[in-house]
């Protein structure tokens, strides 16, 4: 039988083959598995977002109106975050401000809009922001289980830096018991149409 050049490193592609095929060697093997280890973590890494994003709530107008508010020029709030505020939850923030505790997934968002005064009726002006507020008590567990951010005016561009976060979380950290959450859902009133 006629041996290879290569005969440690070689094999046949079937018995009947006469001509071998080397097999890499050690130091390609480990070269393959290292580029083959880079492309997969790369790959990876396109579909991975950083750990503390928060994404911009899509439609959030179609979600439930929890609230409104108005923070005006005699509130020491007044100068960071004056104005008129509507808040709005998904169907999961739903479930928590019924039951005391938010699962995993709530979404709640207060919109921030300019106060304009007519004549003493105040409406809705340009729209100042959007501050949210995502539970994932994995993802965010140094925050309560919040993770927070703030979009400026109609631009969905996320504008808090980790100290914003944190200015953020050490000021509803006042709410613990409520589990973070100052807002309340209104209980039903007096309903016209039924007379109850």
């Amino acid at each position: 039988m006629n041996h290879s050049v290569y005969e440690d490193d070689a094999m046949p592609i079937n018995e009947n083959a006469r001509t071998p095929i080397p097999f890499v060697g050690r130091r390609g093997a480990m070269l393959l598995a290292l580029a083959a280890t880079c492309v997969m973590t790369w790959s990876l890494s396109l579909r991975a977002k950083p750990d503390y994003q928060v994404e911009y709530p899509q439609s959030y107008r179609n979600w439930t109106h929890v609230a409104s508010s108005l923070i005006g020029p005699q509130s020491p709030a007044y100068e960071k975050s004056g104005g008129l505020h509507h808040f709005y939850a998904n169907e999961k923030a739903m479930e928590g401000y019924r039951t005391g505790k938010f699962p995993d997934g709530s979404v709640i968002v207060d919109e921030r809009n300019k106060a304009q005064e007519n004549e003493g009726v105040t409406k809705v002006g340009e729209r100042l922001g959007v501050a949210v507020m995502v539970k994932d008590s994995r993802r965010y567990a140094e925050t309560g289980g919040w993770g927070f951010e703030v979009f400026r005016g109609e631009n969905p561009t996320a504008v808090l830096t980790a100290q914003g976060r944190a200015a953020c979380y050490g000021c509803h950290a006042k709410q613990k018991d409520r589990d973070f959450v100052y807002t309340a859902i209104r209980k039903p009133g007096f309903d016209h149409r039924s007379g109850h």
